[in-house]
């Protein structure tokens, strides 16, 4: 098993952005337009949009796109008047924002990164972290969360989305239960070899203690959540929730207050 499943796993998106990935295709000119007027949305988890009101007031407002290239959210908060930087570590993510600003002439910050180390901002540097679900191909949420705390100003918002893990355990067709968890290829010689022969990447199942707990370990005081499904199959079809999202947002540590 490769220890360096980053590496892995931003091959395995290279490669689904080249055959038409969903979460691949940029926006386009009409959508970039409407959001410039003021109509736009955007998604954390499949289906379900994020509600305009968890969200900060975009003019001038520091935005990072966390593990969130493709062209896809970036672009719509641009158009609304904020300063955005997108991280990744997908080349063929991060040429997908380079093409849309430059197709419609806004600035933004690229930069080629794995979020499962350190970021590379300074503290109390950002208004607002935008990360779609992405902490299904990473180990250890914790330490994400600790950097999103970190990066963030104080009051600063956090919205993410998870993958609840359900997925995992269904054969194909999400009619047999075939699995158990935790889900980790890195702990399991036969389910790495059917990530890699199914084209999966290397994901991970986390637990509510490490998603929703690990938010409020690292400081964040959680503001609001929704559930959502998926967007086809079986679960889908019986209303299923396997994803959800959470806004938190950064207050002090108690250690950090004065008295």
């Amino acid at each position: 098993m490769s220890t360096e499943y980053q590496d892995v796993n931003a091959q395995f998106i290279d490669k689904w952005v080249e055959s038409g990935w969903e979460w691949g295709k940029p926006v386009d000119h009409e959508t970039f337009l409407k959001a410039k007027s003021g109509s736009w949305s955007v998604v954390l988890t499949p289906i379900r949009k994020v509600p305009e009101e968890w969200f900060c007031n975009f003019k001038n407002a520091r935005i990072l796109g966390l593990a969130s290239g493709g062209g896809q959210q970036i672009p719509v908060f641009a158009a609304l008047g904020a300063d955005c930087t997108v991280l990744d570590y997908s080349d063929r993510q991060l040429e997908s924002e380079r093409l849309v600003a430059e197709r419609e002439g806004y600035t933004v910050k690229i930069i080629k990164h794995d979020m499962t180390k350190r970021l590379p901002f300074d503290d109390n540097q950002f208004d607002l972290v935008f990360n779609p679900v992405s902490n299904c191909y990473i180990e250890n949420v914790q330490p994400v969360w600790d950097e999103c705390y970190r990066i963030l100003k104080p009051e600063g918002i956090l919205l993410t989305g998870f993958d609840l893990g359900i997925n995992y355990v269904f054969n194909d067709e999400e009619t047999e239960i075939v699995r158990s968890l935790p889900f980790n290829p890195l702990k399991d010689e036969k389910i790495y070899k059917m990530c890699m022969e199914e084209d999966w990447g290397i994901q991970f199942s986390h637990t509510i203690e490490e998603e929703l707990g690990g938010l409020l370990k690292a400081g964040f005081v959680l503001a609001d959540i929704y559930q959502d499904i998926n967007g086809e199959g079986n679960l889908h079809a019986h209303n299923i929730p396997a994803f959800y999202a959470a806004k938190a947002v950064k207050l002090p540590r108690q250690n950090d207050r004065k008295s």
